[in-house]
């Protein structure tokens, strides 16, 4: 059940712009579906920094904590969520009209032994939901991420 998924979009932007954007984690609620707000965990910012997500859908709500995995200024900035590592991120290449913009989320082994522990014969059912959750959310959330460049 592990699997890799990716959606882009050319943002009206440069790469460097796109990326001060996404990589303050602060703004995130402002495109994202599920999480409405983050704080960065101390005064470190950049590869190793960690931050606390508050999430929410219509079921349920949680909060998690990240890890910045890659922070490359104008080219991409990912983390990786909880004990599950998780990988989201977002990657930016130069487009004749600004930039394209890929949001990308790697779920892997790892995550699929935590969610084996902690749901059971319910695990497979939860990673689908999961990645289907992505799959709508991933265009909606560049979409957002546009409008706001575009501004």
């Amino acid at each position: 059940m592990a699997y890799e998924l990716e959606s882009s979009t050319t943002v009206p932007a440069t790469p460097m712009a796109a990326y001060s954007l996404v990589s303050d984690v602060t703004r995130t609620g402002e495109w994202s579906e599920q999480t409405h707000l983050v704080e960065w965990s101390g005064e470190e910012r950049g590869e190793g920094a960690t931050f606390t997500g508050h999430n929410r859908t219509p079921d349920r709500q949680w909060t998690t904590v990240s890890t910045v995995v890659t922070d490359a200024p104008g080219e991409e900035f990912s983390w990786s969520v909880g004990d599950a590592q998780v990988i989201w991120g977002y990657r930016m290449r130069p487009a004749a009209d600004g930039t394209t913009l890929t949001l990308f989320t790697q779920f892997g082994p790892r995550a699929e032994e935590v969610f084996a522990q902690r749901f059971g014969d319910d695990a497979a059912e939860q990673i689908e939901i999961r990645r289907q959750a992505a799959v709508d959310g991933m265009p909606l959330t560049l979409s957002r991420i546009r409008a706001l460049l575009t501004d």
